[in-house]
């Protein structure tokens, strides 16, 4: 159990709902807002218009490289994501107003503004993930930490090179959010609140997991990326716990929530519908976690494996929502003062039914023949990509650059970074620019730089 050894300062909702947008010099009140076009649900249509964000539709959820109509996406499953957060949100929000009126009655807040924070900041969850699902995280971190990156280990500080090696999606996705670029002051200007609810892990690279608090699991900022973070963790009121590592915001637990139902619930779906689980075990899972709602009439006349397993997805859905609320609420001034140190469905009446799902969709789903021949598909790859682009950039800053390396450079957009004289920023921009590339980008360029595929 994890014990706080120092006073904590209580956060206030007041401050974590923040509509102030990243990039502003000026408060923004609710009160002030116009109802038809409220500034989280802006959050929302940036976030989907943006072209981080449609990447997603060709990224790997749970099977690399499917061409399955039954498989999800990370498009797919952030939208998913989204909608089980909004209602989240929501539930959780009307329950917030009835125990603090003045939030509404003074400052004008909606139960449906906690929908919108959790639902924009859900549907930006899995924006910063590079292809290959997390398999491509661990091949970024794999070419720093016992690849051909090693060797730029002594040129880096501890907590640079750590962010390499432990190459993070969640600060990735914090960088794409606020990064500031030539017409782009504040990256996508999300509001305040929404960033909060994004960063699950608000804390740097080192140390790692210094406690057993959910918050130290991962980190989720890059060291070029601190000064943006404490801005909005100043904002908010974030408790500290030392420096570089902070509480996190209470919404951010219902958009961890919202991705656990998902992926809980929906790739077990989808190991169904793909023949890796047999329906009988799948049915039994399932009817145990639900067991108290299903309309037995209705579901006997449901005749394909499809249709039933979706009644049931839906009500295993509908039931860990209204058990993640109650969690919420029953421990919010705990989520105020950072004192809760779990996942709130580590706390649910249904923890043995999820588990029994998890831990067959990991030997039959996670860990099945197709899932690890692609996921080492994809370390070759990104090891190739990393190793040529790296090679070209910095053989370019120190004008040693090959004819080949300068052919690379000229496949590469216009990036400030590219060019820095810092090796950090040099190699954590090579990163992100492959980190945004779809699965399928990813495998073509590696095809048309082995000579593969010529167009």
């Amino acid at each position: 159990m994890y014990i706080a050894s120092f006073i904590i300062d209580i956060m206030n909702w007041e401050q974590l709902l923040s509509l102030k947008r990243f990039g502003d010099t000026n408060k923004r009140l609710r009160k002030e807002q116009d109802d038809t076009r409220l500034g989280f649900e802006v959050d929302y249509d940036r976030i989907i218009f943006s072209t981080e964000f449609r990447s997603l539709q060709d990224k790997t959820q749970v099977i690399p490289l499917s061409q399955t109509d039954f498989i999800h996406t990370r498009l797919t499953h952030s939208l998913e994501v989204s909608v089980v957060g909004r209602s989240l949100g929501r539930q959780v929000g009307k329950k917030v107003l009835e125990k603090y009126p003045h939030l509404k009655e003074v400052h004008g807040y909606q139960a449906n503004d906690f929908g919108a924070i959790v639902a924009a900041a859900a549907l930006s969850h899995d924006i910063g993930n590079p292809p290959f699902g997390h398999s491509g995280e661990k091949a970024i971190g794999a070419f720093f930490s016992n690849g051909d990156g090693v060797k730029f280990k002594q040129t880096l500080t501890a907590k640079e090179y750590q962010d390499l090696c432990d190459f993070e999606g969640n600060a990735n996705g914090f960088k794409i959010l606020t990064q500031t670029s030539e017409g782009k002051e504040g990256g996508l200007r999300l509001s305040y609140a929404t960033l909060g609810a994004f960063m699950k892990y608000p804390k740097a690279s080192l140390p790692k997991k210094p406690t057993t608090h959910i918050a130290d699991k991962k980190y989720g900022f890059f060291q070029s990326d601190q000064l943006a973070f404490e801005d909005v963790a100043k904002e908010l009121g974030l408790s500290a716990v030392q420096s570089d590592n902070y509480y996190r915001h209470p919404l951010a637990y219902l958009v961890e929530a919202a991705d656990d139902i998902c992926y809980t619930i929906i790739d077990f779906e989808d190991g169904i519908n793909l023949g890796l689980i047999q329906e009988e075990f799948a049915l039994e899972y399932l009817i145990n976690l639900v067991r108290d709602s299903i309309h037995v009439e209705k579901y006997n006349q449901l005749k394909t494996t499809q249709d039933r397993v979706s009644y049931l997805r839906a009500l295993a859905i509908g039931a860990l929502i209204n058990d993640a609320v109650a969690i919420f609420m029953k421990n919010e001034e705990a989520l105020l003062n950072g004192t809760f140190p779990m996942a709130l469905l580590d706390k649910s009446k249904y923890e043995a039914q999820i588990n029994d799902i998890l831990k067959l969709s990991m030997e039959q789903i996670y860990q099945s023949h197709e899932v690890v021949e692609k996921e080492l598909s994809g370390f070759e790859i990104i090891n190739h990509l990393l190793k040529v682009y790296i090679n070209a950039v910095n053989s370019n800053y120190h004008n040693t650059a090959s004819n080949y390396d300068k052919l690379i450079l000229k496949t590469l957009p216009k990036r400030e970074h590219f060019a820095s004289d810092q090796l950090y920023l040099r190699l954590l921009e090579v990163c992100n620019y492959i980190a945004l590339f779809s699965d399928s980008k990813a495998v073509l360029t590696y095809k048309k730089l082995k000579g593969l595929q010529i167009n």
